[in-house]
């Protein structure tokens, strides 16, 4: 590659400049060799780099060549994917852009106005007490403007009527689901009943806070951008609408418990690559999710430096497959027992120290925060990798009913969009870090969830959103494949 002339040199430095970057060597010519690309719309090519880079996740200001290549990677590949029709191809977004939990905006809601509000300024890791409290505050206030909406609700205070003791009476609520769902602490419910004499507020029927339609979530929020990855112009969601359409090949394949130490599932995850080198159209995406190592890495574990040279062999097994390494995405997604700093949720990225063996071989793999969004053109996708079936069992206060459904898998999605939440336990159950509680926030709801659980691979549609969970592929040699274009799951297995 040749070196950038002392123009171009200057040129990046003082545009980075400008934008709060440093730049390394390596990394003003990282940025040099993508402009050399588009000799003459330089100017253009470089506002949109440093547009990229400024929604990115970085740990510095100060840029090296892998911060570089990784946003380099994604233009690049957006480049291709548009239509060469388009006018505006050097400008379009990507189609596939990942976004960290650390860096979805907050919103709260005013009760007064009935807007909401993003917040502004910085949100500390370690929270105060009222940090705590806000907590529970912007969780009920976002389900009670959404409950405000419903037609069993909007009428003044829940269509009371006064009794002759001036007792007040709720009528009759259609819109209960009944005990669907796992009722436990910390859960919003609506409760019909009776307030008796003494105080008592007998309850004959409860449940969960009725779903609102995702169109009608999105016509209230006044062009906020909840789910993260900035606000998109309605003439570009038109454009991508129809690109996502057309993209009838695109394929993403999900695999949790990738357990890297463990022979038996290497050699599988061999035959699933395999299986997917060979296809025509290779998967544009591969998420791998925790846990990636077979033995929990808390205090106890000491093979940190080995757990790093297997990453390095998952690199290399990769780029042994020369049409997946150039053709697909990977991204990896973090476990409950994976190494990290906590357990609270949500959980950073793996650590660099494991990782970066890997990246020698795979330059563009992401690694991102546990849970983590993904916007595919316009399709809004959460993956939240937890063992979350089990422990919402465990902590359920009422049984469920089994007059709807006695699948386990459909409570759980039942309570998690119901509540507009991932994880709706109780603190003490499973920590949350307090300023981030909005990051698990499933409002609007998205198109699909990704669940990776231990428990048995399941798919389930609720109220038009699309729900799976591909089980554990170290324990069961399960899997999933979704093509987002049809929201189609293809529940798949190894043969033992």
């Amino acid at each position: 590659m040749a070196a950038p002339s002392a123009a171009t040199r200057k040129k990046l430095q003082r545009k980075f400049r400008l934008r709060g970057f440093t730049l390394k060597v390596d990394a003003l010519e990282e940025a040099a060799a993508f402009l050399a690309r588009f000799p003459d719309a330089e100017d253009d090519a470089l506002d949109l780099l440093l547009d990229e880079l400024d929604k990115e996740t970085l740990q510095s200001s100060i840029l090296d060549r892998d911060a570089v290549r990784r946003v380099v990677a994604l233009l690049v590949e957006a480049e291709e994917a548009v239509d060469a029709a388009s006018p505006a191809a050097t400008s379009s977004r990507s189609a596939l852009r990942v976004v960290d939990s650390f860096v979805v905006p907050r919103f709260h809601y005013d009760p007064i106005k009935k807007v909401f509000y993003e917040h502004t300024g910085r949100l500390a890791i370690h929270g105060e007490a009222g940090d705590k409290a806000a907590l529970y505050r912007d969780r009920y206030q976002v389900l009670l403007q959404r409950l405000a909406r419903d037609k069993y609700f909007s009428k003044p205070a829940f269509d009371t009527v006064m009794t002759e003791d001036n007792n007040c009476e709720i009528t009759s609520i259609q819109s209960l689901i009944g005990c669907t769902g796992f009722f436990v602490e910390n859960t919003v419910i609506v409760a019909e009943g009776e307030l008796l004499s003494n105080g008592i507020f007998q309850v004959n029927t409860c449940g969960f806070p009725p779903l609102e339609d995702r169109e009608a979530s999105l016509s209230m929020l006044m062009g906020h951008d909840f789910f993260g990855g900035g606000v998109i112009p309605t003439e570009e969601i038109v454009r991508l609408s129809s690109l996502e359409k057309k993209a009838m090949n695109d394929m993403f394949v999900i695999l949790s418990d990738v357990w890297l130490d463990n022979s038996e599932t290497m050699e599988k995850l061999g035959v699933v690559l395999d299986g997917y080198d060979s296809v025509e159209v290779v998967p544009s995406l591969f998420v791998l999710m925790g846990n990636f190592c077979s033995r929990p890495c808390n205090l106890a574990f000491n093979s940190f430096e080995e757990l790093r040279l297997q990453f390095g062999k998952l690199g290399e097994m990769i780029a042994a497959r020369s049409r997946l390494k150039e053709h697909s995405r990977f991204l990896f997604i973090p476990g409950p027992d994976d190494a990290g700093p906590s357990r609270a949720l949500p959980r950073c990225a793996l650590p660099k120290y494991l990782t970066e063996e890997l990246q020698k071989h795979i330059p563009n793999a992401i690694f991102v925060s546990n849970p983590c969004r993904v916007k595919f053109y316009t399709q809004e996708i959460v993956f939240f990798r937890q063992d979350l079936l089990y422990r919402m069992r465990r902590s359920c206060l009422i049984p469920p009913t089994t007059e709807e459904t006695s699948d386990p898998f459909e409570h759980l999605v039942a309570t998690i969009t119901h509540q507009s939440h991932l994880c709706p336990l109780p603190l003490t159950v499973q920590p949350i870090i307090w300023n981030y509680d909005h990051c698990l926030r499933l409002y609007p709801t998205p198109h699909t969830i990704v669940l990776g659980d231990k428990s048995e691979q399941k798919a389930f549609k609720y109220t038009g959103i699309t729900c799976f969970n591909p089980g554990s592929f170290a324990n069961d040699s399960t899997f999933a494949a979704y093509r987002p274009c049809t929201k189609e799951v293809e529940l798949s297995a190894l043969e033992s």
